[in-house]
């Protein structure tokens, strides 16, 4: 279920960033806490619409007594995303998938009865399959999720003795998808956010980043822009694309809003390279309320148009002026309402390109299957029917890499205790209180704010909330009201920790994947970006590579937080590891004077051969009026290791 884009519901409050390459591990993570755990924009409104969602997934569950109310209620993580347009797309595609396969399977059923080696073939064959395409293609968010309720449909039909029974046991396998549904349809369309509305206060959000920085130009200011940078526009323009597909806003008032945001990216280079150069107060004040009240205006729900610098803003020297033009320019046009330029980037299929000649998939979907697959037979082997959570847990919890799948395990291990803390003190001191279904829902619904709070948060914590509500709901949940027994809770929660044992030998020691190719491919390709970038002949364009790049260098910061997470004979070589952090550092300093150049051709064939390994003694050739900016910057990349690790050859398939 937790494949490569699984789990994207956490998503909705980022803040891995830049910042996260250079976290140490262990303590530094928890003096990390607080931060993770402040309230962001956005943060509390999710939070609450998703802990309703659960909540009222798991009352009707209750209140018409289908079996396993937890799962329905979990299933709800699944089905959320900080915009109404997405939450139904994802609802309604959910349910027609799951729709889809449970009615193939409800016509293997009879055939499938009293026959247990069919059954577990069948079982393992699909979950292969929808396993393999959680990882290969566009089902990524929700392959996961259909291969654990198919599959627990199947080991439904081998605990009933004949064809009736196991048509209602399916039948309550596809309420697990429909109740969660229907209810977080109505919620979205009741109270979710319109995606224009999550675009402006984005946008906003980056010009108020931007205008703090200068009014400041402190050490929070500039990590709040470093992370506002790596985080990149990709979220604002698929607001603005689904924005543009609810026809709820003019197509004029769109376009304006997709300029405004190459723009802003343009103006969190600009406010960068000003802070270090434009040293007048009442310059940087004046530039500060000119961007703040740019901001009021897009959170009023318009965009600001023909903005002008006061008279006030200007610059002593050479650098800042280049900068101080740069700026004026991008405000002029901020909102010019054109249709975007065409997107240079091939668009991609269902299917990823290397869906069929890369091994990786293959040997994800048959160690998540075989640790599922593995806890199925030894719960059932040893008659323990009440760890069957060890099941489940495998598809929750497997990840594409070793690096993701251990550092989630820690997170969900953490979560698991958490939660199960406290449903055993819900079930020893609350419920023996609470009278009915109204008073369950009502300790669930406190609960799952809580956890909703964390998953709502930053990728380094939101499995962990996850985890608080899934073994929660697992220990509170048994039945169609409050229950009070210890033996199940304690049978649920060990089922967890079994399935992430599982996972973790199975991830670790079969075919375990590192990340660090991953990170070379990714530091080839934003070289390339940048190159691009600096040949871009239409502005609106170089805003759009420029926006791809800081996305492509917080997704390499990401992945190289996570290299501390594999076991040291997966791991690269730490010169090796230490280059790319020097180089993601490089190109965080070059991307800010990139956004002054216009098409030059000789510096993008720069930045091409410094993606080559056979350049690393290459001297730069800069254009003279770039040469104040990019010179330390260039210099730096030029020496710093390209290829891979060359100890670290095996490591896509060791």
């Amino acid at each position: 279920m937790a494949t490569p884009a699984a789990e994207a519901a956490a998503q909705t409050a980022r803040g891995a960033g830049a910042g996260a390459v250079a976290a140490p591990a262990g303590a530094a993570d928890w003096r990390a806490l607080p931060g993770l755990l402040a309230p962001a924009p956005g943060r509390f409104e999710f939070a609450l619409r998703l802990a309703l969602v659960c909540t009222a997934s798991a009352g009707v569950a209750a209140w018409y007594g289908t079996p396993e109310p937890a799962l329905t209620a979990y299933v709800g993580f699944f089905l959320l995303r900080a915009d109404r347009t997405t939450s139904c797309i994802l609802s309604l595609g959910l349910l027609l998938l799951a729709s889809l396969l449970i009615g193939a399977v409800a016509l293997m059923a009879n055939g499938l009865i009293g026959r247990p080696a069919a059954l577990l073939a069948s079982m393992t064959v699909i979950a292969f399959g929808l396993l393999f395409l959680a990882s290969a293609s566009k089902l990524a968010p929700v392959g996961g999720i259909l291969a654990l309720v198919v599959t627990f449909a199947l080991s439904l039909i081998a605990l009933v003795p004949e064809g009736e029974l196991a048509t209602r046991a399916l039948l309550y396998a596809w309420l697990m998808v429909a109740i969660p549904v229907g209810v977080s349809l109505t919620v979205n369309l009741l109270a979710g956010p319109a995606p224009r509305r999550l675009a402006e206060r984005a946008l906003a959000r980056r010009l108020h980043a931007a205008a703090a920085l200068l009014r400041e130009g402190d050490a929070r200011s500039r990590q709040a822009l470093r992370e506002l940078r790596a985080e990149g526009p990709h979220e604002i323009q698929t607001w603005l694309r689904l924005a543009a597909l609810e026809r709820s806003s003019a197509g004029r008032d769109i376009d304006a809003l997709r300029q405004a945001s190459g723009a802003t990216v343009r103006v969190l280079l600009l406010a960068d390279l000003l802070d270090g150069t434009l040293r007048d107060p009442q310059a940087r004040q004046a530039l500060a309320e000119t961007l703040e009240g740019m901001a009021a205006i897009l959170r009023a729900g318009g965009y600001p148009v023909d903005v002008t610098l006061p008279p006030e803003v200007r610059a002593a020297d050479a650098p800042a002026d280049q900068a101080l033009a740069a700026l004026r320019h991008t405000l002029a046009h901020f909102a010019d309402a054109a249709p975007p330029p065409a997107d240079p980037d091939p668009r991609p299929g269902f299917f990823a390109p290397d869906a069929f000649s890369q091994p990786a998939h293959v040997r994800f979907a048959l160690k998540a299957t075989g640790a599922a697959m593995a806890c199925y037979l030894f719960y059932n082997a040893i008659g323990w029917q009440g760890i069957h959570t060890a099941f489940i847990t495998c598809f929750i919890v497997a990840l594409a890499t070793t690096g993701e799948t251990v550092q989630k395990l820690t997170l969900r291990i953490a979560g698991c205790l958490l939660g199960a803390a406290a449903g055993v003190i819900a079930l020893l001191f609350v419920l023996p209180q609470v009278q009915g279904l109204a008073g369950l829902l009502a300790l669930l619904f406190v609960v799952s704010l809580g956890a909703t709070w964390v998953a709502a948060g930053s990728p380094r914590i939101a499995y962990a909330g996850f985890q608080i509500a899934f073994a929660f709901y697992l220990c509170v949940l048994q039945g169609s009201g409050p229950s009070y027994d210890l033996a199940v809770a304690r049978d649920r929660v060990i089922g967890i920790l079994v399935g992430n044992a599982v996972v973790y030998l199975v991830f670790t020691r079969v075919w375990p994947v590192s990340v660090a190719p991953r990170i070379a491919a990714a530091r080839t390709a934003l070289l390339q970006r940048l190159a691009r970038l600096a040949d871009a002949s239409d502005p609106r364009l170089a805003d759009l590579h420029a926006g791809r790049a800081e996305s492509e260098r917080g997704a390499l910061a990401a992945d190289l937080a996570l290299l501390r997470y594999e076991p040291p004979r997966l791991r690269p070589a730490p010169s090796w590891i230490a280059a790319q952090r020097q180089m993601l550092q490089h190109t965080e300093a070059l991307l800010p004077p990139l956004a002054l150049h216009g098409p030059d051709p000789a510096l993008a064939r720069t930045l091409e051969a410094l993606a080559r390994p056979a350049t690393e003694d290459a001297a730069p050739a800069l254009p003279p009026h770039l040469a104040p900016w990019l010179a330390r910057p260039l210099q730096a990349l030029a020496h710093t290791p390209v290829g891979r690790d060359p100890d670290a050859s095996h490591h896509a398939s060791s």
